[in-house]
């Protein structure tokens, strides 16, 4: 009989883990950036195992540091006594040329820095962090129409099939 392999329910690598579709249809999105994050042990085992959640998340400058918020990650059963806070904030790890300038677009633009997806790239946990303008109620309608048009070319080339 075969050994169970180590990391069996873990995630492949080059896998997405998590993704926030609200933020595509909250937001504009007109920039995409890769962002490192400081994670803890039982943090990262959690993530692997696909226990986190972005639908409240966002990123927040505190000093000169970027921050995600409210980006729920769940408990790993086996870390016990040394598990992580669930909700805690984790450090984003860029360039210090990368945060001055998404500060300036924060600040002068009235841009937000929004998390769209948590995913693995050679073995490491990476964010892709979007700059956007937020929608406007008319935009969402748009965004709903267009959705519902495609929807429906989509059903009709179906049943032609």
């Amino acid at each position: 009989m075969a050994k169970p392999k180590k990391n069996a329910g873990l995630a492949p690598a080059g896998s997405t883990l998590a993704v926030n579709r609200r933020a595509t249809f909250d937001y504009e999105i007109l920039e995409r950036i890769e962002a490192g994050i400081a994670l803890l042990g039982s943090e990262v085992k959690a993530i692997r195992d696909r226990k986190i959640s972005l639908t409240e998340s966002y990123a927040q400058f505190q000093g000169d540091e970027l921050y995600l918020l409210g980006a729920h990650v769940g408990e790993f059963p086996q870390a016990h006594k040394r598990n992580h806070e669930p909700l805690r904030p984790r450090k984003l790890l860029l360039h210090r040329r990368q945060l001055d300038r998404l500060r300036d677009e924060t600040q002068r633009a009235g841009m937000t820095v929004v998390p769209l997806s948590v995913y693995l790239k050679d073995g490491r946990i990476k964010l892709e962090l979007g700059l956007g303008r937020g929608k406007k109620v008319h935009d969402k309608r748009q965004s709903i129409k267009a959705r519902e048009q495609k929807r429906e070319t989509q059903r009709a080339m179906r049943e032609r099939d």
